[in-house]
């Protein structure tokens, strides 16, 4: 072989191996990128009860299971639900933990799964308040709501996270309800119970407010003069668009927003490093779901631009008050840009950190806490209920 045609060679392989390199590293990418925007349906059992007795239940030690704080417990696959309490014990690979009731089947030996909500059911059945099933028709169609009644004419929306559900509200609505607010828990698009909107992936905010929007609009209608915003983790993302976007925001007085994503850049970075992914090719897969032909690889109907939810930056739009609660020990949503946004804001949002509690979890390790810093600010910034 000659020079020229050993040269012609080498290019071709040298080609062909960036080539492949390069669909290797876009199919990695577009795998993470699927990952962040896909609901999870199936939530396999996460735990073992290992003993149960009168007043206490021992559990396998995982990292949910040693935390303090009020949580609970599904069995059965889901028919089966008990509540727990304050570590009593903590041993190899068990945790004792003090056993505060049992709602549904009997706790027994075998698998299980954590429920961070504490409580499981509706209002009534879990708190005990009279509540109102109702639909709310919304583009994609007919979303299931709880509606707590109340007397005030500020009502709250309560809005989930990620891949929860609406029991996540549940342990916001007593102390809301004791204040007069009227509460409406919303289902939104691709909920378990709620319509599917094709092609059945998130759009971390960008695309779930307008089902919000209509929750809202409904409230309004139905006898509310002005709205308290209350969102979970991507709640909080996607009621920071409604306010931003919506022409319904004049109508918000104030959010409550509880470990809520603030930055995407900064989670999916995180959630990169979690995963054994290199930011580099997170950031290039974030970079997917904005860009027309990307999008398409990721399976998404129109892009999601990551930027407009990104309020670190936009911190200067913010016009309301807000609450922010986060934990620095949140292992899903860092903390770090609701500090920055804390920093960059004073004027409007009151910041309430925590060092304990995992992802969305401030109220489980401090129910108290949580409640008073809700109240207060409902009351005192607010200027409703009291």
């Amino acid at each position: 072989m000659n020079g020229r045609r050993a040269a012609a060679v080498g290019a071709l392989a040298t080609t062909a191996a960036a080539t492949v390199t390069g669909v290797a590293l876009t199919g990695a990418a577009v795998s993470f990128a699927r990952a962040v925007v896909t609901p999870r349906r199936h939530k396999p059992d996460d735990l073992e009860v290992l003993q149960v007795g009168p007043r206490r239940v021992v559990l396998s030690a995982t990292a949910d299971t040693v935390v303090p704080g009020r949580y609970g417990v599904w069995t059965d696959g889901g028919r089966g639900h008990f509540r727990v309490g304050d570590v009593l014990e903590a041993g190899p690979g068990r945790v004792t933990r003090e056993l505060l009731g049992v709602d549904a089947g009997t706790p027994v030996p075998g698998h299980a799964r954590w429920n961070q909500y504490y409580y499981a059911g509706d209002p009534t059945t879990a708190l005990g308040l009279e509540h109102r099933d109702l639909t709310v028709r919304s583009a994609v169609g007919d979303l299931p709501c709880w509606f707590v009644p109340g007397d005030s004419p500020t009502w709250a929306v309560l809005v989930h996270g990620r891949g929860a559900t609406r029991e996540e509200a549940l342990r916001a609505v007593p102390a809301l309800h004791a204040l007069g607010l009227p509460c409406l828990v919303p289902s939104y698009r691709n909920d378990a119970d709620a319509p599917q909107a094709e092609p059945g992936l998130y759009g971390l905010g960008d695309t779930e407010w307008h089902d919000v929007e209509a929750v809202a609009r409904y409230a309004l209608d139905h006898g509310a003069q002005r709205l308290l915003l209350v969102g979970w983790s991507m709640g909080g993302a996607i009621l920071l668009q409604l306010v931003a976007r919506s022409d319904l925001a004049a109508e918000v007085v104030g959010l409550v927003l509880d470990g809520p994503v603030v930055d995407w850049f900064d989670v999916l970075d995180h959630q990169a490093r979690q995963r054994g992914v290199p930011v580099r090719l997170g950031r290039y897969g974030v970079q997917l779901l904005g860009h027309p032909l990307g999008r398409r690889l990721v399976g998404l109907e129109g892009p999601v631009d990551l930027r407009t939810m990104d309020w670190v930056t936009r911190a200067e739009e913010l016009s309301l008050p807000v609450l922010l609660l986060h934990s620095d020990a949140d292992d899903y949503v860092p903390s770090g840009p609701s500090q920055r946004l804390a920093r960059a804001r004073p004027d409007l949002v009151t910041y309430v950190g925590s060092s304990t509690a995992r992802h969305t979890k401030e109220w489980n390790v401090d129910p108290a806490g949580w409640e008073s810093a809700v109240t207060e600010f409902v009351t005192s910034k607010l200027e409703v209920g009291g």
